[in-house]
């Protein structure tokens, strides 16, 4: 381990620690992130479902949600797994990257070391994942609790404090899911490591970049903004254009 090593390692941790203390803020220069927004489109979804008996929809999205998060919980698992693996070929990794150039040739220990950090990543986003889904599994649960529309009716507060707890455990799921998320995407900066520790700290920075692009400048985040004044085509032009129940208007083969 080198000087250079060290402050890169540093530089990784207070880049990380820095951007996640960003997001937790709700705007930055002005805008908010593409996290908060959808904070707001969490809550608009579950107060829309206290309007409608038939949930079949909200429990697809619930286990939509759930199975993405299963998705990248085995992907961390097998991640892991890799990187005992290449825990057991050291000498051989060890040899290659002796005979590449810009590679920082720090011997085995200093190998080890680096691939134990990288295990460590993907334990960490394995964790985050597996609460997750234990958390949009609760978030199931207390969905299940929300009362349907005539009882809403008659007792609204009730009601909407049923959704809020859904809403709290859903956004609680939805963080401990993008921290997962944040750790494999910062991993792919951490492989710049295994070259020398200025391309670590490059491959970092460049991650970096491009999250709080998306977050905040990112044509995703202004699909799910406040949409603006609505254009020539409503609704009713919608409906108007509609073919008729009776099948007269469809085109022929339907």
């Amino acid at each position: 381990m080198t000087t250079a090593d060290y402050i890169a390692l540093a530089f990784f941790a207070c880049v990380w620690t820095g951007y996640s203390w960003l997001l937790h803020g709700r705007t930055f220069f002005g805008r908010t992130s593409l996290t908060h927004a959808m904070i707001e489109r969490r809550r608009e979804w579950i107060y829309n479902s206290l309007r409608r008996d038939l949930k079949m929809i909200d429990t697809q999205i619930m286990a939509g949600l759930q199975n993405g998060t299963a998705f990248f919980a085995s992907t961390s698992i097998f991640a892991l797994g890799s990187c005992f693996a290449l825990l057991g070929a050291t000498e051989k990794v060890d040899a290659v990257f002796a005979d590449l150039p810009f590679v920082f040739h720090g011997g085995h220990g200093v190998f080890e070391m680096k691939v134990g950090g990288l295990a460590a990543l993907f334990g960490y986003a394995f964790f985050k994942f597996g609460w997750s889904y234990r958390l949009f599994n609760y978030c199931t649960i207390l969905f299940g609790s929300i009362p349907m529309l005539r009882d809403a009716e008659a007792d609204m507060i009730a009601a909407e404090r049923a959704a809020e707890r859904v809403i709290r455990m859903n956004v609680i799921a939805g963080s401990n899911f993008n921290e997962g998320l944040r750790a494999i995407f910062l991993s792919i900066g951490y492989l710049g490591w295994f070259i020398n520790p200025y391309v670590f700290m490059l491959t970092t920075a460049i991650v970096i970049f491009v999250l709080a692009r998306r977050q905040f400048f990112s044509q995703a985040r202004l699909a799910i903004m406040d949409a603006g004044p609505p254009s020539k085509l409503t609704l009713s032009a919608i409906r108007r254009d509609m073919p008729s129940n009776d099948g007269r208007d469809l085109p022929e083969g339907l």
